[in-house]
């Protein structure tokens, strides 16, 4: 995607030495930097403390890991202790565990001395494939903001997110905001609400920042905004990524989500999750009951992080009382019945398990329950 007119991905190998770039996601909106990953131990930090985030990205992040961990050593306990180090930095995400498990036995498979040229490899195809699936993500999600702009064609198509699903989240294009950079790019007349996404804000500081730097027209919105909008007509649509999604349709993104799926119900807006199939863990049926949903640190709630302009600096303040304490989910579950549609790579299913396994039965025969 554009920043500032020149393309960027938001995780890249180094051409030159064996290092891996990500782009600084704590930094923004404020900066834009990269950071330079160097072992696998660093790689996990960094999807731990969310310099990098999204479920697609944080697969492709835990792929270029293990190649670190190869170039280090690529012994089969080496590799075997990386495995479950990245495996363990974030429990919520099916990318993280899918793309591990994609690599790890390949790699097994070859001598020792092939494996870190295996490994790059396999990253590097790991990283191309996500920019290609979330591009027809866009593609399938096109098709529905173009029927939402043929049926308001004197204004634009008001479309509500929330979190970040864009390609900050992914490799590039993103998923929920796929369609929409699509949409803007055929010259379609898009707004998009933006939740600010409380505790971390990535809907503020991400989704914001990124829609301004491709130029698409958009709002920024406190989380419980969205209901208001939508009885008011201000919603035509909403598309929201996922961390997770069961075989049988069950959707589980940021926390804030569930909530926002109910004011799509009660006032009759469509409501559509995007997502890679790699999103899709087709183990498990029931959400509700079987997604582990992380516990993050208080300290995300009860302090917030952002620029004094008038000293031009970041700074940290506590906006809860001394002595509160505060919870921390960070995804809650949309129960299938509340979701319109899933828009995959393979186009747009329902969100029940028929549908999903008519588009993908290979996955969903290897790992059938």
């Amino acid at each position: 995607m554009q920043v500032n007119g020149t393309p960027f991905r938001s995780i890249w190998l180094a051409a030159d030495r064996p290092e891996v770039l990500v782009i600084d996601q704590t930094l923004l909106p404020f900066a834009f930097e990269a950071r330079t990953l160097t072992t696998s131990s660093e790689t996990a930090l960094a999807i731990r403390e969310m310099v990098v985030r999204g479920a697609p990205l944080i697969g492709a992040t835990a792929a270029c890991g293990l190649f670190l961990a190869a170039v280090s050593d690529a012994s089969e306990p080496n590799l075997r202790r990386a495995y479950q180090e990245l495996l363990s930095s974030r429990p919520t995400a099916v990318n993280l565990r899918w793309a591990l498990d994609r690599m790890l036995p390949l790699l097994l498979q070859v001598s020792e001395s092939e494996r870190a040229d295996r490994a790059r490899e396999l990253a590097q195809q790991i990283c191309d494939e996500d920019v290609a699936t979330n591009s027809a993500i866009g593609d399938h999600g096109l098709a529905l903001i173009s029927e939402a702009a043929n049926a308001c064609p004197h204004r634009p198509v008001n479309i509500l997110t929330h979190c970040n699903a864009g390609w900050l989240a992914t490799v590039d294009w993103g998923t929920a905001l796929a369609p929409i950079f699509k949409a803007h790019n055929q010259g379609i007349s898009v707004h998009v609400w933006v939740d600010e996404t409380r505790p971390r804000n990535q809907g503020a500081s991400l989704t914001a920042w990124e829609l301004g730097a491709h130029g698409v027209p958009h709002t920024v919105i406190a989380d419980n905004a969205g209901g208001h909008l939508m009885q008011h007509g201000e919603v035509d649509l909403c598309i929201v990524g996922s961390d997770r999604t069961t075989r049988a349709g069950d959707v589980c993104n940021k926390i804030g989500t569930y909530l926002k799926a109910l004011a799509a119900h009660d006032n009759g807006i469509p409501f559509y999750a995007a997502l890679p199939s790699s999103t899709i863990d087709w183990t498990i049926s029931d959400g509700v009951r079987d997604i582990p949903i992380e516990e993050r640190a208080e300290e995300e709630v009860s302090y917030i992080c952002g620029r004094d302009s008038e000293a031009d600096r970041l700074v940290r303040v506590r906006i809860i009382p001394d002595g509160s304490s505060a919870a921390n989910p960070a995804f809650d579950v949309t129960p299938r019945k509340l979701v319109d549609g899933i828009i995959t790579e393979r186009g747009v299913a329902k969100a029940c398990e028929d549908d999903l396994v008519a588009l993908f039965p290979q996955d969903a025969e290897v790992q059938k329950i």
